[in-house]
């Protein structure tokens, strides 16, 4: 049944939301982490087999193992040529928490295929006493990299580093 894969696939919120801090964890792969169960609550939820998407709305929060990502409005899409979600989009208030890290966005978009998560609209990422703001935040989840780019006219990247930040979030 379409409904019940797609439902399934939503587990890939966590492989989304695993993405703030820009790492993958102890080589898990997606798959892998997309397997774990996932709590998601919301007000609304509404399937559409015919154009295999799931959407969620309204206060929504999904769960999965030590990650968090709240949003007014979650919708995925289901690629049945690809046989997998493809495509993730998180709208409103966009929140994700893992591990003492904390990304936050108008929008975001998880490309599932491409490993690729771009948050829109005044993207931010904190760790510890660290931030790193600009209008668009990439992070490219195979790679373990991200890249912040500053928005249209002129629009620029800020950061504030806090060396004795960052050596008290290293493992001891």
């Amino acid at each position: 049944m379409r409904f019940s894969r797609i439902f399934a696939a939503l587990s890939l919120v966590a492989a989304l939301a695993g993405g703030a801090g820009a790492q993958e964890r102890g080589g898990d792969s997606a798959r892998e982490l997309g397997s774990r169960p996932i709590d998601v609550t919301a007000d609304r939820v509404s399937a559409d087999s015919v154009r295999n998407t799931v959407t969620f709305e309204g206060n929504v929060v999904a769960r999965q193992a030590d990650v968090t990502l709240h949003a007014d409005r979650i919708q995925a899409d289901y690629s049945r040529e690809a046989g997998a979600i493809d495509r993730i989009e998180a709208e409103g208030n966009v929140r994700f928490v893992q591990e003492g890290r904390e990304a936050r966005s108008a929008r975001a978009t998880f490309h599932n295929l491409e490993q690729r998560i771009v948050l829109s609209g005044r993207a931010t990422l904190r760790q510890g006493q660290n931030t790193v703001q600009g209008e668009t935040l990439t992070i490219f989840l195979r790679e373990n990299r991200s890249v912040v780019t500053g928005g249209k006219d002129g629009g620029r990247v800020q950061a504030v580093i806090n060396p004795k930040g960052i050596l008290e979030m290293s493992p001891k």
